[in-house]
């Protein structure tokens, strides 16, 4: 289905991001993972990703930091020769209270969920543009869409991401290129570990479970294929923003 395209995954070492490259490459994608930290979870889920006959690549980068993002991009174009597909996954939390909330939290999650994606839409543009195809991809949360107490930081890049990926839409859809966004709920990650069966949380999803990493990584391959769609925010989220 994706066999010869050329797929980036911002914050593809692990979780929804890992998910995605994995399936990505299982339609015949070769990947370009982009990590933050953890090295050793980066090469490994490259070592899964070339199980599927594709190549698979890692690199570091700070995605809030427009430099470096350039850079990456570049590195990455150098390897995969070109690139079909992005996806803007990268994303961190520092919860708190508004009014217990510190300034540095607040711009941290901004800079990284937000500016991030900006940054990597910035750089691969004018790939789709010469191309005159690409697919976008940006992971908001249904924070964006209905708020979340504790949140405010995290909530505002993810709507902010909505608005983003609306106007790129807008701007880049005569040259056949296609932005959407997906909002996920409660999904199995590290972000939500703590919750547990009996959680409060889980009476609010009308399917009574959190979904998982591969739910919303079927999507996104979905996305990457249609071509009649975008500027538009699909929520994988069991109901619970309906």
């Amino acid at each position: 289905m994706l066999r010869g395209k050329k797929a980036v995954i911002t914050g593809g070492s692990r979780g929804i991001g890992k998910a995605i490259a994995l399936k990505l490459a299982q339609n015949g994608a070769d990947i370009a993972i982009i990590y933050s930290g953890n090295e050793e979870k980066a090469l490994e889920t490259c070592a899964e990703a070339e199980s599927f006959g594709v190549k698979a690549y890692s690199f570091k980068c700070d995605v809030s930091d427009f430099t470096k993002t350039k850079q990456v991009v570049s590195e990455i174009i150098e390897k995969l020769e070109t690139i079909d597909i992005l996806v803007n996954n990268a994303g961190i939390t520092k919860d708190s209270l508004i009014l217990s909330m510190k300034e540095e939290s607040y711009d941290l999650v901004l800079d990284t969920n937000l500016k991030g994606a900006f940054n990597m839409i910035k750089h691969c543009s004018s790939v789709f543009l010469k191309k005159r195809s690409g697919k976008i991809i940006n992971i908001s949360s249904i924070s964006g869409i209905i708020g979340n107490a504790g949140q405010a930081n995290y909530s505002a890049s993810k709507a902010g991401l909505i608005g983003l990926t609306k106007s790129v839409a807008r701007e880049l859809s005569s040259r056949n290129i296609c932005c959407n966004a997906i909002a996920p709920g409660f999904i199995e990650t590290d972000m939500t570990q703590n919750i547990d069966d009996n959680n409060q949380l889980l009476s609010r999803i009308p399917l009574g479970v959190m979904g998982k990493p591969e739910d919303v990584a079927s999507l996104a391959a979905f996305l990457c294929t249609a071509d009649y769609i975008t500027g538009e925010v699909i929520r994988v989220d069991g109901g619970l923003a309906m």
